[in-house]
């Protein structure tokens, strides 16, 4: 298979700007991961850019970068992550990767959907998780975002017995 010459002109027109968007998103993804780690709703997050990352240490010898995409888990679990995206304004609801706008996405109501529980847990993928794909919007925008739809999002407390 060929690429058409249209197709081939819009891929060189992008390799020329890649890495200083990379470099954006990059950016934005890791202020967003650590103002994720400190937020009462989230339980843990989910990036090689943030020291508590099993792996940082691995990641920062192989990479020029952390990358654009976050996961993290949100408290309530089902019920909250689907509040959450059911909130965000600036995101788009998507699965991607590669482009400048940012999606964010909810496996288990969504990717993970017809997975068994029990499997979707099995593969480390909780009720409340949440995958972001940061993009090259505004950082405070998209902090904007989050911190309006997380403010909706309930997380009931615990229950005490005796």
């Amino acid at each position: 298979a060929a690429m058409s010459p249209f197709t081939a002109w819009i891929m060189l027109k992008g390799m020329e700007t890649l890495d200083i968007r990379m470099q954006a998103q990059s950016a934005r993804a890791l202020a967003l991961a650590q103002w994720l780690q400190d937020h009462p709703v989230v339980a843990r997050v989910h990036y090689p850019g943030l020291a508590s990352h099993p792996q940082h240490e691995l990641a920062q010898r192989q990479m020029d970068g952390p990358g654009s995409l976050i996961s993290f888990e949100v408290k309530g679990g089902v019920a909250a992550g689907t509040t959450l995206l059911d909130n965000v304004e600036l995101m788009t609801l998507a699965v991607s990767l590669g482009g400048i706008e940012t999606l964010i996405q909810h496996p288990s109501s969504m990717t993970h959907a017809a997975m068994p529980r029990a499997q979707r847990l099995e593969a480390g993928i909780t009720d409340g998780l949440v995958r972001l794909a940061v993009g090259c919007e505004d950082g405070d925008d998209l902090l904007a975002d989050l911190t309006q739809a997380l403010e909706k999002v309930e997380v009931a407390e615990p229950v005490k017995v005796g």
